[in-house]
């Protein structure tokens, strides 16, 4: 251990982060998160370690660490660096791991679906929205605007409309010509949203509370209250940038 690291490694605090290790270059070849930073960062120093590990703590000459509010915080801080970074060792001592994201189609037809991706080439042109803290966060989110706007639900095209287009969840895109103004619309809020303005899901959820409550529907009122409320801590928690980095 170097004295660099020997010195800051007594300033690294308990608490939740992300942080960075460099080598004799200064060019970050590992980005980790931590619950605790000051146990994780040590580790890498105060035991031994085998094959890649082994190797990329051989090359690690300083360290950076960035402190977060949460656990949470902390992930989506990790995640960003990476798609930033694009650090060696991330990418050798991963094999399978991938993040959730959110994902917009607009041809032929609207949809948003949850994907996975270990990689994303910008060439590639997706609308991504993400990473988000796991794929449980990500379906919620989904599932609450599928409900909110009429998006395509099914797969293929049904000879005829299912119970989606009955219930006002869907426009009938199997069987019916669609105004494309009122489909540029839908995805102008759709998009907004997911990009952090939260502003326009949360008026439409209010409305449909007082639609339901109106109409003694307490259930339903109840239910969306409590989608509210979980869109609010979502946004709350993910104070690190949630938006599409591949633009489409």
């Amino acid at each position: 251990m170097n004295k660099i690291i020997k010195e800051k490694l007594a300033l690294v605090p308990n608490l939740p982060g992300s942080y960075q290790m460099l080598n004799k270059d200064g060019v970050i070849i590992y980005v980790g998160k931590a619950k605790n930073l000051h146990k994780r960062v040590s580790s890498y120093f105060n035991r031994t370690h085998t094959g890649k590990t082994a190797k990329m703590v051989s090359l690690i000459e300083d360290f950076n660490y960035i402190v977060a509010n949460s656990e949470l915080e902390a992930f989506i801080m990790e995640i960003n660096l990476i798609k930033k970074y694009n650090p060696k060792y991330n990418i050798m001592l991963t094999d399978d791991k991938s993040y959730p994201y959110i994902e917009y189609i607009s041809r032929p037809y609207p949809r948003l679906k949850v994907s996975r991706y270990l990689n994303i080439k910008k060439k590639e042109h997706k609308k991504l929205f993400g990473p988000y803290p796991n794929a449980y966060a990500a379906r919620r989110i989904v599932s609450l605007i599928n409900r909110i706007y009429p998006l395509k639900k099914c797969e293929g095209l049904p000879k005829n409309v299912c119970l989606y287009y009955h219930i006002g969840e869907c426009l009938g895109y199997c069987t019916k010509k669609i105004s494309e103004d009122k489909i540029n619309a839908m995805e102008t809020e759709i998009l907004s949203f997911l990009r952090g303005n939260d502003t326009i899901i949360k008026d439409k959820i209010m409305e449909k509370i007082a639609f339901y409550s109106q109409n003694l529907n307490y259930e339903m009122a109840l239910e969306l209250k409590k989608e509210l409320e979980y869109i609010n801590i979502i946004m709350a928690k993910q104070k690190v940038e949630l938006h599409d980095f591949v633009k489409g």
